[in-house]
Formats: structure tokens, C-alpha cells, sequence
């Protein structure tokens, strides 16, 4: 492994012109990508141009055809705003102040009528600065979940769907700028590659690489098209704990399709200790758990094959009723969860939380006068209260319900 890893290094201090034509398995991509050679992959880096290239050399690897306008390559130049209020504009011209990111787009041409899109993002926060949980200096980012799992992923996909007998092509993407603000999704859109107008739907995996022990997947965009719901779920041969959300809005590159009419979903494992830290490296991934993920999405595909380009759906987007907060509690929430409350997956050093005795695993059942039942009710509760201001809240903690003084 050591001297596969070895020639893949090379090809990425040199660029795409050695293709990768030796059998990698998920690790090794992910040990590639979440290496500390590429020092977090931030957009605009050489070090983001690194992992481009080593992208490129393994989609030419796996027979697909260049898509981008230079080969696999599209690159969209953009001036970063210091106002986070304020959108990023994309620059017609560069300047000295211009940071360029690179998509890398391959394409499966089976001369079919209907286009997939499959994508992830391989950006990630290099040293750290804006964007990262960890406070203590500069770090390398390496990112292994964050999105190196998602590339992983995509790259076993293209392999398996390079040798299938199906009814669509595929356009594979992996995304530059994501962790800006779905930079490089929303350039494409603007600026595709091919005719929007073939395509059927849209798949993107974010953060796939840490399947828990209750096998949990989030998949958002279930509503987005009438069919997703029933697909998802008579294709769970693999027992994976399905939590589904309707929203084609979220975080992530498919907002970017959904935003243009396109049925999506977004696969996703949930947050853990490591989001946007130093700490978030190769070996702490679930392998087993990804091959798991990367059968299920591939039985999803082919069960949709023989349908149609989908219809669309619009769908409530959540995050335009996402009330405005004065006030913290210092906690991550469990986006995992589908039971009644809200769960705590992380409490932060010396915030209202953790002063008042709050535990990760604690299901927030009350907030002052308000019942919590699910993530948007805990979030409208936590808007009422004011820096200074106090109140209770119930926890459920192992069966046990159990009251605590919140001081904001």
C-alpha cells in the first residue's frame, strides 16, 4: 500500500498527465486526499491545484471523458468578502485580489437520453482561520471526512457505473469552493458544461465516511422528486437506519441543483467531535460503513434506471424559518436524531450548557415554557431569550428526566 500511495504522491506534485490506472481502494483515497502533503486543500491553493490534478489522473483512469472547458478542469475566479453578510461575487476578470478555485468534471457518455450528476466537494479549510472550530493557532485540516469520504465515494461509483449496463449518462464532479459557500456548485449551474435540461436528478455525499453504530444515514431532498421517498427505502438491503429530510435546501453542493429545478438528495453521517478540526483524519473513518453507503446509493441508481428524467418537487426550505438567535447554549446538536426532542451530540467549554451540567447524549425535552419536540421548536424556544436573562430546561438522560438552571 505504502508504494501505491508512493506513485500517487508523484502524480499529484506533477500534474494529470500520469493517469492513475492502478486499482485504489476507498482508504487510499482518502489517505491521498486527507494527507498532510495537501495541507487542507484549501480553494485557490496549490495545494487544492494538487489534489485537482490527482482528481483528473483518476477520473482518466477509470475511461471518463473530460467534461470542464480545459480538459477536466473548469475554474471560476471569485474576490473573497470579509463581510459574511455579503455574497461572493465571481470576478469576469481576474485581479491581484482574485482567488481561482477548480472544479473537475468527468463524464460517462452512454448515449443516453437523461444525464446523472454525481458530486462531492474536495475543498476543505487548509490551516484553519475562518471556518474552523479549533482555536489554538494554525493546523493542518486534512479533512477525511470533510470531504474526502464524499470524493471517495463518487470515484468507487464511477468506477462500478464505468463497467454497468445502463439507460443514463453520468457527469461525475468533484467541487472547489464549497466550504466558501457552494462556490464552485453555484458556477456550475450558472456555467454547466452540458444541457441542464437532460438532467434527471442530482446525488451529492458530504461527510459519508463516519457511520455510527446504529448505522444511521441522513438523506436529505427526499422530496424533491415524488419517487425518492419509496426508492429509499426498497433499497435498504444493506439495514442502514434511514433519517429523511424533505428539504432539497441545506448546506451542501445540491442546494446548488435544487435551486435550478432538479430533484436531489444528499447523503450524509452527521457531525462529530472532528468537524473543522485538525483531528479530522483518514484513519477514524468507517471503511466498512462507506463501501455500505457506496452499495446503497449504487442500488438507488439502478433502480431508477429504467424511469424516466424525474419530476421535480418543490419543497419547504427550512432554512428561510430558521429564527434569529441573541443567545447560545454551547451545543451541538444531534442532526441524526429522529426522536422527540432535541439531542445533544457536543457541549462546548465554558457555555451555558456545560455550566449547567448538560451532557453529550442529553435529549432537551423543555426550554423555559416552551415543549421541544423537534430541532425547529428548540431553535424558536432558544430565540425568545436575551444575553443576561435565565431560565430552566429538562434534559432526558438515560430514561431519567432532569431539570437544570440555564443562565445565557
Amino acid at each position: 500500500m505504502k508504494a501505491i500511495i508512493s506513485i500517487l504522491l508523484t502524480v499529484l506534485i506533477f500534474s494529470c498527465s500520469t493517469t492513475v490506472e492502478t486499482s485504489v481502494s476507498l482508504e487510499e483515497d482518502v489517505r491521498i486526499l486527507a494527507s498532510d502533503s495537501l495541507q487542507g486543500r484549501r480553494t485557490g491553493t496549490s495545494y487544492e491545484q494538487m489534489a485537482a490534478n490527482y482528481l483528473a489522473s483518476r477520473f482518466e483512469g477509470l475511461g471518463l471523458a473530460p467534461k470542464g472547458i480545459n480538459e477536466y478542469y473548469q475554474t471560476f475566479s471569485f474576490t473573497p468578502s470579509n463581510d459574511p453578510h455579503q455574497e461572493v461575487s465571481y470576478d469576469s476578470t481576474k485581479t491581484k485580489a482574485s482567488v481561482t478555485g477548480t472544479n473537475v468534471i468527468g463524464y460517462l457518455d452512454n448515449q443516453a437520453a437523461k444525464t446523472i450528476v454525481i458530486g462531492a466537494h474536495y475543498d476543505h479549510l487548509g490551516l484553519g482561520g475562518e471556518g474552523s472550530l479549533y482555536k489554538e493557532g494554525e493546523a493542518v485540516h486534512n479533512g477525511a471526512d470533510d470531504n474526502a469520504s464524499g470524493v471517495a465515494i463518487l470515484l468507487k461509483l464511477a468506477d462500478s457505473l464505468s463497467t454497468a449496463k445502463t439507460n443514463a449518462n453520468y457527469l461525475f464532479i468533484a467541487f472547489s469552493g464549497e466550504e466558501l459557500g457552494l462556490l464552485g456548485s453555484n458556477y456550475f449551474v450558472k456555467n454547466p458544461t452540458i444541457d441542464l435540461a437532460q438532467v434527471s436528478y442530482m446525488l451529492n455525499m458530504d461527510m459519508v465516511g463516519r457511520l455510527n453504530k446504529e448505522r444511521t444515514l441522513a438523506v436529505y431532498g427526499v422530496g424533491t422528486s415524488p419517487i425518492f421517498k419509496q426508492t429509499l427505502f426498497a433499497n435498504n438491503s444493506m439495514d442502514l437506519k434511514i433519517v429523511e429530510n424533505e428539504s432539497g435546501v441545506g448546506p451542501s453542493d445540491h442546494t446548488s441543483f435544487y435551486l435550478s429545478d432538479i430533484p436531489v438528495l444528499h447523503f450524509f453521517t452527521g457531525q462529530h467531535e472532528d468537524y473543522h478540526k485538525p483531528g479530522d483524519d483518514s484513519e477514524k473513518l468507517n471503511y466498512d460503513g462507506m463501501r455500505d453507503i457506496t452499495d446503497y446509493i449504487f442500488a438507488i441508481i439502478s433502480d431508477l434506471d429504467t424511469q424516466d428524467k424525474l419530476a421535480f418537487r418543490k419543497t419547504k426550505n427550512e432554512s428561510e424559518e430558521v429564527p434569529r438567535f441573541k443567545v447560545g447554549l454551547g451545543v451541538v446538536p444531534d442532526y441524526l436524531f429522529d426522536g422527540e426532542g432535541m439531542r445533544i451530540d457536543g457541549v462546548s467549554e465554558d457555555k451555558p450548557a456545560q455550566k449547567a451540567g448538560l451532557q453529550k447524549g442529553d435529549i432537551v425535552k423543555k426550554l423555559g415554557d416552551s415543549t421541544i419536540v423537534d430541532m425547529m421548536s428548540y431553535m424558536r424556544a432558544l430565540s425568545a431569550f436575551k444575553e443576561g436573562e435565565s431560565t430552566t430546561v429538562i434534559v432526558e438522560r438515560k430514561g431519567e428526566k432532569i431539570e437544570a438552571k440555564i443562565d445565557f
